[in-house]
């Protein structure tokens, strides 16, 4: 498989609006049909290669077959028919020198695959068992294949960009909604000095580059740490400085796998993170169960004290708190609805620490907040339900960012607002990012950015804490994949940050304009 993928012999034109710059999307799937439904989320400007085990039955190949046919005619390119491997073990390493193989070959962008601990739907007390509604192959698949994106990764030192999704859509907005692991928001932080970093998740783990004293830009350089599935939550502390939380997968000598909650911190640019440090995760006794644990929400209170939530076996809410001091305490459960794998954690205004979560059975979200006694309160009257995967803090303290359900139009909300705020006509999709204390004609800002329409950053602006005095939309044009971010120096310097799917991140800084909110031209992040 030494020959590259002839990417003018595909179908579809790779133009038109929000197509960016033309990239190899690798779809490595068990039998053809696992595909369709990955294949139906390219958006134009993608070049699909689809990777397959097993050859499948005729009607799911026939039905891949229509899948692309339509990629095609909505301006992605088809980098032929699917490839089988022609293999059975789908973890061994036989089937991961195979996938390692086909990377080599189609020198990926990005990489879609299934979900590695897809979630249980019984589970039998008298034997521990889990029972799943997908094969096992599913999982083994995903297996398989972050180990070759890893290799692949290691060998070529270019950022490889994961998406790992559940085998059923959600009922109502389909397989769009079923991202294991979540988009990362806010991914761009300013240090002390006004040195900038991005840290950006990959099949090898969190990749970071920051700026030098010059303010070029370093080349990719891994934080380092085996096992690192691909997601990221970035924090900041009471100081400024920026916290990394990730899922971490270790395989066990009896065949399972450990999944467990790690974080790390950086607390100078010019240097990198600590180590990451185990979390652990509130079903750790039982592997099973303990694999099966949502990504992980975090937040700091005014006092210094970190908070860390999980979505965890039985669908309620984990903690954990590591003091200001230093001294974790146990995991502890908060009993009440059951919630769906989207968390956001908060810093309330009383200087306390609030988690919110989309309810798994009913569209809407339940909040949970400390109240007399520092005792956790449930609240279901919380009136929105919002879009999975999009949940993310706003600027005023203890409220959240979130798309609606229904319309997916952005929104905040605050508690003891009767009714969410609508932050007007941003269009596009997936989570937003914000920041506070951007200094206009002596008022502060709260800015916003988001993906777009036609898949482009788009920034809006309202005075700080009245979100309901409208916002100010632009479309700043860079395309981006995923969520953009922003970042405010210490000096007030605003700089937003998009990565395009070619691997590449643009910066765009706010230009001094009395009364304006203008930007450069969007510029690479070189050295």
């Amino acid at each position: 498989m030494s020959r590259k993928p002839d990417r003018r012999a595909g179908t579809g034109t790779g133009s038109g609006p929000g197509s960016g710059p033309a990239h190899v999307v690798a779809v490595v799937v068990t039998e053809p049909a696992d595909a369709v439904p990955l294949v139906a989320l390219e958006p134009a400007g993608a070049e699909i290669a689809v990777v397959c085990l097993r050859a499948g039955g005729k009607d799911g190949r026939a039905a891949l077959d229509r899948a692309l046919t339509g990629a095609a005619d909505r301006g992605c390119r088809v980098l032929g028919g699917p490839r089988v491997l022609g293999v059975d073990g789908t973890d061994d390493p036989a089937t991961v020198a195979a996938l390692l193989e086909v990377l080599r070959d189609l020198e990926p962008e990005r990489l879609h695959t299934l979900d590695p601990d897809p979630a249980h739907t019984s589970y039998d007390q008298a034997s521990g068992m889990p029972t799943y509604d997908v094969p096992a192959e599913h999982g083994e698949t995903a297996v398989g294949a972050l180990a070759a994106a890893r290799a692949w990764q290691a060998e070529t030192g270019r950022p490889l960009h994961v998406d790992c999704h559940r085998a059923h859509g959600d009922p109502e907005l389909g397989f769009a909604a079923c991202r294991r692991y979540p988009v990362p928001a806010n991914w761009l932080s300013a240090g002390f000095d006004g040195r900038l970093t991005a840290f950006l998740p990959t099949a090898a783990g969190v990749v970071r580059r920051h700026q030098d004293t010059q303010g070029r830009w370093s080349a990719p350089e891994p934080v380092e740490g085996p096992g690192l599935l691909p997601g990221l939550l970035v924090v900041r502390d009471p100081h400024g400085f920026p916290h990394l939380f990730a899922l971490r997968r270790t395989a066990r000598d009896d065949g399972g796998a450990d999944v467990e909650v790690v974080h790390a911190a950086q607390y100078r640019t010019s240097e990198p993170p600590t180590p990451w440090q185990s979390v652990g995760g509130p079903n750790a006794v039982d592997w099973r169960r303990g694999r099966a644990i949502g990504f992980p929400a975090a937040a700091f209170d005014a006092a210094g004290n970190l908070f860390v939530f999980v979505r965890n076996f039985g669908h309620s809410i984990s903690w954990r708190c590591l003091s200001a001091d230093g001294g974790w305490t146990k995991w502890q459960h908060l009993s009440g609805l059951r919630v769906a794998d989207d968390l956001v954690a908060v810093t309330g205004p009383h200087g306390g620490v609030e988690v919110y979560g989309r309810v798994r059975d009913t569209p809407g979200v339940v909040r949970w907040y400390p109240g007399q006694g520092g005792a956790w309160t449930e609240d279901r009257t919380v009136p929105f339900a919002a879009r999975p995967g999009t949940l993310t803090p706003a600027p005023e303290p203890g409220a959240v960012l979130f798309r609606d359900l229904r319309t997916s139009e952005a929104c905040v909300w605050r508690p003891g607002a009767q009714a969410p705020f609508p932050l007007g006509d941003a269009g596009g999709s997936g989570p937003l990012a914000a920041v506070r204390g951007v200094e206009m004609d002596g008022w502060a800002y709260s800015v916003l950015v988001a993906h777009g329409v036609g898949g482009t950053c788009a920034v809006g602006a309202y005075p700080e804490g009245r979100p309901d005095t409208g916002v100010w939309w632009q479309d700043l044009g860079a395309p981006s994949y995923g969520a953009p971010a922003a970042a405010v120096t210490r000096t007030g310097l605003l700089t937003l940050a998009a990565r395009t799917p070619d691997r590449q991140v643009l910066t765009a800084r706010r230009e001094e304009r009395p009364g304006a909110l203008t930007f450069t031209d969007w510029r690479p992040a070189r050295r």
